[in-house]
């Protein structure tokens, strides 16, 4: 089997045979893939509801439920990602074999098996599998506008949506960069759910919210007794994540001690609960978020050099939403959407106006400010559209200082000859003004002028 393409698969024998059962999980195991073996569909369910399969292979005929059920079963009630079947059956029984493959199963083989033609059948399916799940990777990087829970057309957000599928396939520590509000634990959740380690557990915690003599106990676990209050043992939060993803936000906030105990994780992947004497493995990636400079962090000694140069074997920046120029509207059109189906209003859109006032608003508290900014304007809104009324009141007071800063009469300063240029040329002149004003940033510079961006391009004379 090509291992570098199906190597993390998992497949589960469900045969009543045992012989023939044990079999077939040492000829997988002998192939390098993971395979466990059940007697029967019902304790084939319960095996799955800890350990998901990829693909289950299934006598047609079990004590209790029969294959075909089993795989109706999972069809209709399986919470997790969906495996793919293949059925096992005796020469006699083919005709129902057509009808699992009919409900949904991959392929039948029939018994006596021959081993080798049973091996290549399980590459065949397996490759398969990995190949409609890379169909479905790439066209979620086509739909620019939506990427596991995030939104943006933008250049920047494009490429850090390339970026997050790069990194999701490796194993090792992954730092996220980002200002307050930008969305790192997005970005977090989007890099878990690209990976390998999609269906097993992915935990979040901020490094900044658990009390400095909590912290051992909260990411390694203790033992009873352990100290004052610990009633009973309790796993950690590196033990709970095993198979999975950990994401460590506010990582700058983590006090020395804990930074050193982390290192030694990374390091060798084990854990030692409060008051044992024997360490734990775990198998654990390491995400990490910070809004601050770490390179500034270890100059002035807060935070531990071999650490940082641990973490950034993998550097994601999240951009602000300044940077995201064509983003804004999208962001907070979809954001209207999502208010409006909580609070079962119907409001079509925002105005003119309100959208100007929005281009032009620097945000520095970034998506989160505007997510908060459009829930108070639909919660204010008992009309059609959004008005520049219904927005806060710090935006709309920016927009005000910024209008009082440009010029509204004359041109003056925008040629310096006495001749009259034409009227073409002195507008392409001021919207270069205008331009120079706001640092280049095109969205702005149209908000400003009350025309849309494409007209901002063509009356430059440029491609959009």
């Amino acid at each position: 089997m090509n291992q570098d393409q199906i190597k993390d698969n998992k497949i589960l024998v469900v045969e009543d045979d045992k012989g023939l059962g044990k079999l077939l999980v040492e000829e997988i195991h002998d192939h390098g893939l993971e395979a466990l073996w059940a007697s029967s569909a019902e304790e084939g369910l319960d095996i799955m509801q800890d350990w998901p399969p990829d693909l289950v292979v299934s006598d047609l005929r079990l004590p209790g439920m029969d294959g075909l059920k089993y795989l109706d079963r999972v069809r209709e009630s399986y919470q997790g990602t969906q495996p793919d079947f293949l059925i096992i059956t005796a020469f006699g029984t083919i005709s129902k074999a057509v009808e699992a493959l009919k409900a949904g199963a991959e392929d039948f083989l029939t018994k006596p098996l021959d081993l080798d033609h049973f091996v290549l059948t399980v590459e065949r399916i397996l490759r398969n599998r990995a190949l409609r799940k890379e169909v479905m990777h790439i066209k979620s990087l086509l739909n620019t506008d939506s990427f596991h829970d995030m939104y943006g057309q933008s250049r920047s957000m494009r490429f850090l949506f390339d970026q997050v599928s790069r990194v999701a396939h490796a194993d090792g520590p992954v730092l996220i960069l980002g200002e307050s509000g930008t969305g790192k634990e997005l970005v977090a959740r989007a890099i878990h759910a690209e990976s390998n380690r999609a269906r097993n557990p992915f935990l979040a915690v901020n490094c900044a919210g658990i009390p400095e003599h909590l912290l051992e106990s909260e990411f390694f676990g203790h033992k009873a007794g352990a100290f004052t209050g610990a009633n009973r043992s309790r796993q950690g939060l590196f033990a709970e994540a095993h198979k999975g993803t950990l994401l460590l936000d506010e990582i700058s906030e983590m006090p020395l001690f804990m930074q050193a105990k982390l290192l030694r994780l990374l390091q060798d992947g084990k854990v030692r609960p409060v008051g044992e004497n024997l360490e734990e493995q775990v198998d654990v990636r390491i995400l990490a978020a910070t809004h601050r400079d770490l390179e500034e962090e270890v100059r002035q000694g807060h935070f531990r050099e071999d650490l940082f140069y641990r973490l950034e074997t993998f550097t994601l920046r999240v951009p602000p939403l300044r940077e995201r120029d064509s983003d804004l509207e999208l962001l907070a059109e979809r954001l209207l959407r999502r208010f409006c189906v909580q609070t079962g209003k119907r409001i079509h859109g925002f105005s003119e106006p309100a959208l100007n006032i929005l281009g032009k608003y620097h945000f520095p508290g970034n998506v989160r400010e505007l997510q908060n900014a459009v829930e108070r304007a639909v919660t204010f809104c008992d009309g059609q559209e959004i008005l520049p009324k219904h927005l806060p009141a710090r935006i709309r007071e920016n927009h005000a200082q910024s209008m009082e800063q440009i010029p509204a009469g004359s041109p003056q300063g925008l040629f310096h000859d006495k001749s009259l240029p034409p009227l073409a040329e002195i507008e392409k002149r001021y919207i270069q003004h205008v331009l120079d004003r706001v640092g280049g940033n095109k969205r702005r510079a149209a908000a400003l002028l009350g025309i849309g961006r494409r007209t901002l391009y063509r009356r430059l004379g440029q491609e959009i």
